[in-house]
């Protein structure tokens, strides 16, 4: 699905119009990025919960050379789907 896919069918489900559905999908959009940068977590009962996780540093080997790279600790972002979303898959 498309971002053009989901608006329209936000604002089929709500009733709203395409420009209100896609107002409202950027503002969820970067609320869940400024709350991933914080750190903190977002749960969506029915979706799911979005939380930030430390990944450690570690050594990797490119496969076409054997070379080691040393690649740094950082932050990743983590999505855990609801048990009821996992049903209906």
């Amino acid at each position: 699905m498309t971002k053009k896919e989901l608006v329209a069918s936000i604002a089929k489900e709500s009733g709203l119009t395409v420009k209100d559905s896609t107002k409202a999908l950027n503002a969820f959009v970067a609320s869940v990025g400024k709350a991933m940068k914080k750190g903190e977590r977002l749960q969506l009962p029915g979706l799911g919960t979005f939380k930030v996780t430390k990944r450690s540093a570690r050594v990797v080997r490119n496969p076409r050379t054997g070379a080691k790279l040393n690649v740094p600790a950082k932050k990743v972002v983590k999505f855990k789907a609801a048990p009821a979303l996992d049903k209906g898959l």
